[in-house]
């Protein structure tokens, strides 16, 4: 019997409810408003003509920028008026090299996509959520493209989505949320394309280093949440077709 108490009666292995709604900005060339439990990101992709010059006459680019609303958490979190901070730096940057390696940044053509992702409510995992919802507007934006004949087929070859793990009161818990990810032992984000290859592990021992038993446990507890979120990925994408 687990010693975790998780929300909702959560079990270790379980994702929190997961919401994902089309086109909540509708205005932007590809966007999704993700839940996933209390944490709520909404990603917009923005297609631009022109790639950055070391780009240029080799495809296009993915770029992502991050932001948490002022009271997207429980007390006001400044605006960052005088550019990123360091922490939202290494998130915008994850979120880019995910979404990147899901597409043919080649049959792109010589275009950028921005995809935004803000977070309007905060609660654990907002990195991985913008990850997952990002992937789906992207996808969107590269499908307008294709819909309007400027590309032959969607350079979005792959889904890729992300999740937290961690070990939390020596127990291995799949989707942390702020509580649990705040005392856990063990904090590791992980992000991986359709076909199940890695894209990105991020792991640290928060207390007592961790052994390669309780590492290739976290790593399958991963591997079932990121197969879970990449089928409601699919579903989503297949219902707004």
């Amino acid at each position: 019997m687990s010693g975790v108490q998780r929300s909702a009666g959560r079990a270790t292995d379980e994702l929190r409810p997961v919401t994902i709604e089309l086109g909540a900005a509708p205005r932007a060339e590809g966007s999704c408003l993700i839940s996933m439990g209390d944490t709520r990101v909404l990603c917009a992709a923005t297609v631009q003509d022109g790639v950055p010059p070391w780009r240029e006459r080799v495809g296009g680019w993915v770029t992502a920028e991050y932001a948490m609303l002022p009271r997207a958490t429980d007390q006001r979190t400044p605006r960052e008026r005088n550019g990123p901070r360091a922490r939202t730096q290494e998130i915008q940057r994850l979120i880019g090299r995910a979404l990147r390696a899901a597409t043919d940044l080649e049959a792109l053509g010589e275009r950028t996509v921005i995809v935004d992702c803000d977070v309007l409510q905060a609660d654990g995992g907002t990195r991985t959520a913008a990850i997952t919802g990002g992937c789906i507007a992207l996808h969107r934006a590269a499908s307008r493209l294709v819909f309007e004949g400027e590309l032959p087929a969607n350079p979005v070859r792959h889904l890729v989505a992300a999740v937290s793990v961690g070990i939390v009161n020596g127990e291995p818990c799949l989707d942390l949320d702020y509580r649990e990810d705040v005392s856990a032992d063990v904090d590791m984000n992980y992000a991986a394309l359709d076909d199940g290859r890695i894209v990105e592990v991020q792991g640290t021992a928060e207390g007592a280093p961790f052994g390669d038993e309780q590492f290739e446990t976290l790593l399958d507890l991963a591997r079932k949440g990121v197969s879970q979120l990449i089928r409601l990925q699919r579903g989503a994408i297949e219902a707004g077709s």
